[in-house]
């Protein structure tokens, strides 16, 4: 009998000390190299460590992520979730160090790697390494989980010497590009639905088919023909792409930022996209006209969409891209 109580007990100690090496190997431990606040610091440290170390643990057991005592608020929760649910992700990282940046609303953290696992690995291709940008409130508390883009492209629009000039404006700009791009990796059509204007203008372009043209039969003449459309049936378009595919992945290759000449918190952005659906994927060039007046609250007042290539294959030259000059009046 004391026999068989031993070696129960050495097969639980076995267990729970099994159960531990799993948790240890699967923990990522975050750590500020700068900030001024201790006790900010420290919880803002706490609650990045546990959030890396439940996604992994989650991932690794199939599960949903549970992040009650994360130190997310709710609108960081419904992040993460959206995410989760198309391409559970995790940290491969044992120690991510990096340092905190100032923003209008609380801090920021930037280049947390994370590697994804989507659901359906064939439609989202080879690149599943992403990094995260995770917002933090003044008080320490995670507002905000999102897909970073390049490092190379947030260096060119902090650093570069464009008519951007104040450092915190760049740094609104960058974050709201972030956001807006991961919008659609997470199907949010709340978050699209805030950010365009009633009254916005959205043109998409097509490529139109080349034909010879001219005295030389062999030149062809290249055309893109675009379409006009309001908000409400841009957005019921979105919600139709949305319901019938399982994935919606959106990159940024290039960004440009200019102010506006004459109006004080108007800016356009052109990105070069990428666009990955299910069964569809596209390369163009997106343009919005922004208004940055309620930085908590920017507004997109146009929104166009051009191919990069025509049908040949020749690229889109660079001046029949929209850009800030198209739209100049602010209409």
């Amino acid at each position: 009998m004391k026999k068989k109580l031993f070696f129960g007990w050495l097969f639980l100690c076995a267990c729970c000390m099994l159960g531990g090496n799993v948790s240890a190997q699967y923990s990522t431990d975050f750590f500020l190299t700068d900030m001024q606040d201790e006790v900010v610091k420290e919880r803002v440290q706490q609650s990045l460590t546990k959030l890396l170390t439940e996604v992994n643990m989650a991932q690794f057991e199939r599960r949903q992520p549970e992040l009650a005592g994360c130190g997310l608020d709710g609108g960081a929760v419904s992040d993460v979730m959206a995410l989760w649910k198309t391409s559970p992700f995790r940290c491969a990282e044992t120690e991510v160090i990096e340092k905190c940046l100032q923003t209008p609303s609380g801090y920021q953290v930037r280049n947390i790697p994370l590697v994804m696992e989507p659901l359906d690995p064939e439609a989202y291709g080879d690149d599943t390494y992403q990094e995260a940008v995770v917002n933090f409130s003044r008080s320490g508390e995670i507002t905000g989980v999102y897909f970073a883009i390049g490092m190379h492209l947030y260096s060119k629009v902090i650093r570069s010497n464009i008519t951007v000039t104040d450092l915190r404006r760049r740094q609104v700009i960058l974050d709201f590009v972030e956001n807006f791009r991961t919008a659609y990796n997470r199907k949010d059509l709340v978050f699209l639905d805030q950010v365009f204007s009633d009254n916005a203008l959205i043109i998409t372009g097509k490529v139109v088919k080349s034909v010879k043209g001219g005295d030389n039969p062999f030149r062809l003449n290249h055309d893109i023909e675009y379409k006009r459309q309001t908000k409400q049936e841009y957005m019921a378009n979105l919600r139709n792409v949305f319901n019938s595919n399982k994935m919606i992945r959106v990159i940024f290759d290039d960004i440009k930022v200019v102010k506006h000449p004459a109006k004080e918190h108007y800016y356009g952005v052109t990105l070069k996209q990428g666009f990955t659906s299910d069964r569809y994927h596209d390369v163009g060039y997106v343009f919005l006209l922004m208004d940055f007046k309620d930085e908590t609250n920017p507004m997109i007042h146009v929104r166009t969409w051009q191919p990069d290539k025509y049908e040949d294959g020749t690229d889109l030259p660079a001046d029949k891209i929209f850009s800030l000059s198209d739209f100049d009046d602010g209409e």
